[in-house]
């Protein structure tokens, strides 16, 4: 049996005792729901289920701006509303195991997912060796429990990527597009491409866009000739491509959903910042240019809980199920310079997390985590500055100016990410994992530990 390091006993019985007398005077921001939430957070015990929320490029700065924007400077958002926060250090190695201390989204996700740091670009593989990890899902899967991943990007794009692949490069999500992983292909003797991994796996459940990935040919073995999706559907999967589509998908049999040929269409749309600014705007939060037939992050989450939970009561299984749950546009928007995409899909990734608070609250053996990947380049500062690169000028629903401000890249090239330290709140078994300033690979200890995978 696994027990908690003396450590993380110390740390839970002083916590005990400080959290009940913090709630006793709680503010009108409400840090903690309860005393007696708060204390479950920290007392830990075996969870049946795990809800993984990742913002993608989601720091602090972030999280201020959709907070400022939509609920205001003293409001909270779902997921501040989470008993336990910390900090998490998010940085790459190199092949020789040194600090890059700027990560990627393939980098970062091989750290929760594997326990394993890595190089930038690589898939749930060793930076110097090459060589696959068991990542967290393949433990749950092994370990009897339902698995899914849901994201708004594609479903071979890297955070997803990670849970159920093992790549060399990041760049290798279709059977056509493996030019970087000569040796993963299925020639070479290797598991091929990202989606054909994906599907191969049998998650219980894939919802995200990548629909074009998928479409691609598969060039060798034993589903040569057929398209990715026409090799899912040989594995028992259900496929669907909309709303309706995933409202009528039954539990028992795997899911692909695939909601748009490539990243699934932003919810919220505006003038990009721009060189000296943009007059003050109001984001529109409809997108012209997204189907009226895409489901929402939220809808994807609550659809992905409810098959993974009747998969293990139809199977009277005592485990079950891990979920990751990726809002990536947040990251590609900030690339952008595009505040109003980027705080729409805040807002809708804060629509997931209050899915997935909602479900641990009728069912408190669920550990719930939410953080980021890494911190990107959008900054709040001052009307009255005059960044050099790119800003823009938002009126917010308080009816206040906000100037956010996008400088970590020459105008007109994609804006970066930074190497700063993300926020990472959980409630739950195991909780207090998160507490102080951890390695984002021990998040990887804290879901298995939790979960008792073996």
């Amino acid at each position: 049996m696994l027990r908690p390091t003396r450590r993380h006993l110390t740390v839970a019985t002083a916590l005990v005792a400080a959290t009940t007398a913090a709630v006793a005077v709680s503010t009108a921001a409400g840090a903690f729901d309860s005393a007696q939430q708060a204390k479950n957070a920290i007392k830990g015990g075996k969870a049946k289920n795990v809800i993984l929320l990742i913002g993608d490029g989601m720091g602090d700065s972030e999280i201020t701006l959709a907070r400022d924007y939509t609920v205001g400077a003293n409001g909270r958002l779902n997921m501040d509303k989470l008993p336990l926060t910390g900090a998490y250090t998010t940085y790459a190695v190199h092949e020789d195991g040194t600090p890059d201390y700027v990560t990627d989204s393939a980098a970062s996700g091989t750290g929760w997912a594997t326990g394993v740091k890595t190089v930038n670009g690589r898939i749930s593989k060793t930076p110097r060796s090459d060589k696959a990890v068991r990542t967290i899902l393949e433990l749950a899967q092994q370990n009897g429990y339902a698995t899914g991943s849901v994201t708004t990007s594609e479903l071979t794009d890297a955070t997803p990527a990670v849970l159920a692949s093992h790549v060399t490069d990041r760049s290798c999500q279709g059977p056509a597009d493996m030019a970087k992983c000569s040796k993963d292909t299925i020639a070479a003797g290797g598991p091929g491409s990202i989606a054909e991994q994906s599907v191969n796996h049998k998650v219980d459940v894939l919802l995200g866009g990548g629909k074009a990935r998928f479409d691609q040919t598969v060039t060798d073995g034993r589903y040569k000739g057929l398209t990715v999706t026409q090799q899912a559907r040989k594995l028992g999967y259900q496929v669907v491509t909309d709303s309706a589509g995933l409202k009528s998908v039954k539990a028992g049999k795997p899911v692909l959903g695939l909601f748009a040929s490539g990243n699934v269409p932003v919810e919220w749309t505006g003038k990009a910042a721009a060189v000296g600014g943009t007059d003050p705007q109001r984001c529109v939060t409809s997108n012209p240019n997204r189907p009226s037939s895409t489901p929402s992050l939220a809808d994807s989450a609550t659809k992905a809980i409810q098959l993974l939970e009747a998969k293990q009561q139809s199977k009277r299984s005592d485990k079950g199920f891990f979920l990751q749950i990726e809002g990536a546009s947040i990251d590609k928007q900030d690339h952008a310079a595009d505040p109003c995409g980027q705080i729409g899909e805040t807002a809708a990734f804060d629509k997931a997390v209050k899915v997935a608070r909602a479900y641990a609250a009728k069912h408190p053996d669920t550990l719930v985590v939410t953080t980021a990947d890494h911190g990107h380049t959008s900054q709040i500062v001052p009307l009255e500055a005059t960044p050099p690169g790119l800003s823009a000028t938002l009126v917010t629903n308080e009816g206040q100016q906000l100037k956010v401000n996008y400088s970590t890249n020459t105008p007109g090239l994609s804006q970066e990410h930074t190497g700063t330290q993300v926020r990472i709140a959980a409630q739950g078994p195991f909780a207090y994992r998160v507490l102080g300033v951890t390695n984002q690979t021990d998040l990887f200890a804290t879901v298995r530990e939790a979960l008792r995978l073996r």
